[in-house]
């Protein structure tokens, strides 16, 4: 794909926790208020203001830490990093530099089919800045986000590709779903993800110098901007061989579709990091690590070997619902009232996300009851309906959400499967009758002359056949 040229990536992920309150401080931990009504002296800065360490904080980065079979580390300590920005009031965040709580780890992801295992280098807790806000003849700050508690997830440079690091980024945020460290609303800023680039000759050991593109909140948008970049590279290595590409720090455009820099990139030493004089070390006991680890809930991955080896779903069906946690919760739900697993997950997946999709809504948030969607499909099963009314079905579904699909069924006339086999033997005699070439062809082994046959007969009775009845009828008189 990029020639003599290997790609190397590392994502940096930072998650948003959900919890009730702020990192450091009591202010509540809620997005979408009035501009500064969720603040504090700790959220501002004030002189004199001094931070408490949330506890549920601590939690659930250990949480995330064991969920993906990280080092959960028993002492771990703060550090101030200086930087000087408008949405930072104190002039330095609080995060974690040489004592983070997790250490290792490793991810697993679908990457076209095939599963891949990633590594994490670390896991650090922080806090996070303000927002910015910018109107037409001047720009405020928000603090509302000043002070709410982060982690931050740090991989190895093992991604080769924007594919991968968008599917690794995806099983990170059904991790921490799935564990409810964070609700991972992407539009609100919840899980952002910045991305260090850069390429290298096949063969080659060493890293050259990276480029870093900073918070993006998007999984497509990363993809094409990771491949953007990959390529900006690699055009400047093979127009000028010796030339050495700047460390830098780059946003993306979406609608240029390329990266733009902004700034020339900081190294470590230029935030003078020390250690946190107003906070103690996280001091955890291993019965406290234990603990949570015995608490853990069913993790992503599980969860999907669950589907393929016992419910039997391809490898890609299973993946699709996994990664989507309410769906995949909502695909339980149902399975409580049909054993028709591939069935519900196909509908699932394809046959209603395409009936809301341009209503800005999704099964999840239609009124639908996930014992509507299985018994629409036991009906299908049973032979009550065929596939085709099924579709209408779920039309007036979507149209009536609190509607049985069983009573939809009742009240229409149009949705009662055509079963008057000697009704249908003369559809089917008028059908063979006109298409002889077809018989000739399904002799011959051409499976699909039949299931042309097949479809005739179906055109002709606007898909109220019983396909069982139809197919027996055609066999015979052929």
């Amino acid at each position: 794909m990029y020639g003599d040229w290997e790609p190397v990536i590392g994502l940096e992920i930072h998650c948003e926790l959900n919890t009730k309150s702020k990192l450091f401080s009591s202010a509540p931990n809620r997005f979408g208020d009035e501009p500064n009504t969720n603040i504090s002296e700790v959220c501002t800065g004030q002189p004199g203001a001094l931070p408490v360490l949330n506890k549920e904080a601590v939690k659930k980065a250990t949480q995330f830490g064991l969920a993906i079979s990280g080092e959960v580390q028993l002492f771990s300590k703060f550090d101030r990093k200086s930087y000087f920005y408008p949405d930072s009031p104190r002039n330095f965040q609080i995060t974690q530099f040489d004592k983070p709580i997790v250490l290792g780890g490793r991810v697993v992801a679908e990457v076209d089919g095939h599963e891949m295992e990633f590594q994490v280098n670390r896991v650090h807790i922080e806090d996070d800045a303000g927002m910015l806000k910018h109107f037409s003849g001047f720009a405020g700050v928000d603090y509302n986000r000043a002070g709410v508690p982060l982690i931050e997830i740090v991989s190895e440079p093992c991604m080769h590709s924007g594919k991968e690091a968008a599917a690794y980024a995806k099983a990170i945020k059904a991790i921490l779903q799935y564990i409810d460290a964070s609700d991972c609303n992407m539009e609100e800023g919840s899980l952002r993800f910045d991305a260090n680039i850069s390429v290298r000759k096949k063969g080659e050991k060493t890293l050259r110098n990276k480029v870093e593109i900073k918070n993006m909140n998007s999984f497509s948008n990363m993809e094409i901007a990771v491949d953007s970049e990959i390529r900006r590279q690699i055009k400047e290595y093979t127009d000028d061989p010796d030339h050495e590409i700047h460390q830098a720090t780059f946003r993306y455009d979406p609608e240029r579709k390329e990266t733009v820099m902004m700034r020339s990139k900081e190294r470590a030493e230029d935030y003078r990091y020390f250690p946190e004089p107003d906070l103690p070390p996280i001091l955890l006991t291993e019965e406290y690590v234990e603990e949570i680890h015995q608490s853990l809930p069913e993790l992503p991955l599980a969860r999907e070997r669950r589907y393929v080896n016992t419910l039997k779903l391809p490898a890609e069906t299973a993946f699709s619902l996994v990664y989507d946690k309410p769906l995949a919760d909502y695909f339980e739900l149902a399975l409580d009232f049909t054993p028709h697993s591939q069935m519900l997950a196909n509908w699932l997946i394809v046959e209603f996300p395409g009936r809301f999709k341009d209503t800005g809504k999704s099964i999840l948030t239609s009124g639908i009851a996930a014992e509507h969607v299985a018994k629409l499909i036991n009906l299908i099963q049973e032979g009550t309906i065929t596939g085709r009314i099924a579709k209408s079905v779920a039309d007036d579904m979507v149209k009536n959400p609190g509607k049985n699909p069983q009573e939809i069924v009742g009240e229409n006339p149009d949705y009662k499967p055509m079963d008057d086999v000697e009704a249908l033997e003369k559809i089917v005699d008028d059908v063979l009758r006109n298409n002889p070439q077809s018989i000739e062809d399904f002799k011959s082994g051409r499976e699909k002359a039949f299931a042309f046959l097949v479809g005739q007969v179906m055109k002709q009775t606007r898909g109220k056949a019983s396909p069982e009845i139809v197919n027996d009828l055609i066999k015979k008189k052929i």
